[in-house]
């Protein structure tokens, strides 16, 4: 039965010559060596075209699903569009860098606890940012020389995916990066190390850089920060720049309360998506897709209980599609101990679904290969994690998140944001130079509300008195963990 179910494919006569000698290759007849028909291009398949007459049922079918493809590319363009008539670099409410485009903005120390603009801010790096538009101003990043400190910029196009491999684990040497958009067709002056051809006009650029905890280290980074520039190519004239990045001045915050600034409004969600359709180009295989969310906003422009079913399906969509995806036990896939992890931030493909959920719980992943994110929402029973509760992590004797950058564990509490402690502290880990192994070399980090003790504070993440999660950071991971054969170990509630 197998020989003859490989062998159905063939015509009728080959079928049986194959059958009967082992189903090896026989030769056809001329007439049936005939070349198939050529497959139309992607872009030749068309969806459905604009004016076909479509149900209120069909248009919040098409929309729902257009509403997980489109909700982080709308998150994006509303941060972008929310600095782009800044008069330079500075820093929103007076802790996160802002920049309009052509530039970035730098901090000079950690992000401050008081952060609303993005969930899951790390406090192991110094962050800058910037919005770029790159095919109409092309910019050059500078990459000072960083010696032995880890670094990375992450550069994302406006689906999220980083395409820019500027880092210590590619061996990045110092120099001027260019970054030009799909329709750029300038020319590349002298003294340009290297070219980065973003797929889309709109691109994210966040430069993180290591810093430990000590004020040794924190004095000693202020040079490489103040050469960490992105300015238009016009201004390039290949010498290193520098900024005084704590000079920079304050502007007002968004609105919060008390959650993550919010980005995706759904009553705006369709309006915005056309926007969208129009900048950003579809990936291959696209076109159709494109073609289709099209026409059911034609046809919701020309009908107005259309557009009403349209704008009452992004309402839905992001109370029962969207909200539940803010859980990090929603997110990823589960690796271990009960803890998840997506195994290709910002890589997405076509995968919307983990594209969504990475930016609704904790946006703007690097690379894989850059850090692997692993969070988790339960202890080692199953039960949520709250303050009402002490617990433990502990790794075994050389068992610390395996890496060749650096590892942290950082809490964050029920919006994904720092919890304000008496200590002023959120993570630990290898920027941690006052924690403290047992004495088998094992180390046991403590997460609990109130002080484990004075010989374990400096072991201890102080815990909000209601939900939170915990979040592991492997920047420039070992194939222990990209192949997951390491697994972090079990969140273990105290006694």
């Amino acid at each position: 039965m197998e020989r003859s179910s490989i062998c159905l494919t063939a015509p009728a006569a080959i079928l049986l010559a194959g059958f009967l000698t082992g189903c090896q290759p026989q030769k056809a007849p001329e007439e049936a060596r005939a070349p198939p028909p050529a497959r139309p291009a992607a872009a030749q398949i068309a969806g459905t075209p604009s004016g076909t007459v479509m149900t209120p049922e069909y248009v919040a079918a098409v929309g729902r699903f257009a509403y997980i493809w489109g909700w982080p590319l709308v998150n994006n363009l509303n941060r972008a569009l929310g600095v782009k008539d800044l008069p330079g670099p500075g820093r929103v409410g007076g802790v996160v860098p802002a920049a309009p485009p052509g530039r970035i903005s730098m901090l000079t120390d950690y992000i401050s606890a008081e952060e609303r603009f993005v969930t899951c801010p790390n406090q192991d790096t110094v962050y800058g940012a910037g919005f770029q538009h790159v095919d109409t101003i092309p910019v050059v990043v500078q990459v000072p020389d960083f010696g032995g400190r880890f670094f990375t910029y992450q550069i994302a196009d406006a689906r999220t995916n980083s395409f820019g491999n500027i880092g210590k684990q590619y061996g990045t040497k110092s120099g001027f990066y260019l970054v030009v958009g799909p329709n750029w067709r300038g020319s590349v002056p002298h003294g340009i190390t290297g070219v980065l051809q973003s797929p889309t006009d709109l691109v994210a650029i966040f430069p993180r850089v290591f810093q430990d905890d000590t004020p040794e280290d924190k004095a000693a980074i202020q040079p490489l920060l103040n050469q960490i520039v992105v300015y238009p190519l016009s201004e390039f004239d290949g010498k290193m720049k520098t900024m005084d990045w704590k000079s920079t001045p304050s502007f007002p915050a968004p609105p919060s309360t008390g959650g993550e600034t919010k980005w995706v409004v759904p009553e705006k969600f369709f309006d915005e998506l056309a926007v969208i359709l129009k900048q950003v180009p579809p990936m291959p295989g696209e076109e159709s897709l494109y073609a289709n969310f099209q026409s059911v906003l034609d046809a919701a422009a020309k009908d107005p209980k259309l557009k009403q079913t349209l704008t009452q399906t992004a309402v839905a969509a992001e109370k029962d599609l969207v909200s539940p995806l803010f859980d990090f036990h929603m997110n990823g896939r589960p690796i271990g101990n009960g803890w998840n992890s997506p195994s290709n931030g910002a890589n997405w493909g076509y995968d919307y679904l983990s594209r969504t959920a990475t930016a609704r719980s904790n946006m703007y992943d690097n690379a894989p290969q850059e850090t692997r994110y692993i969070y988790t929402d339960f202890d080692s029973s199953g039960q949520r994690l709250n303050g009402a509760h002490g617990y433990t992590v502990t790794f075994p004797a050389g068992q610390t998140p395996p890496v060749d950058g650096f590892w942290s564990l950082t809490l964050y509490n029920k919006e994904h944001l720092f919890s304000p402690n008496s200590l002023g502290r959120f993570s630990l880990g290898t920027k941690s130079k006052s924690m403290k192994q047992n004495p088998d070399g094992s180390l046991t980090i403590y997460v609990q509300n109130a002080s484990p003790g004075a010989d374990k504070q400096d072991n201890w993440i102080p815990a909000p008195k209601d939900n939170f999660s915990l979040y592991i950071r492997a920047y420039w991971p070992k194939e222990e963990i990209t192949s997951g054969k390491w697994i972090p170990p079990l969140v273990k509630t105290a006694h």
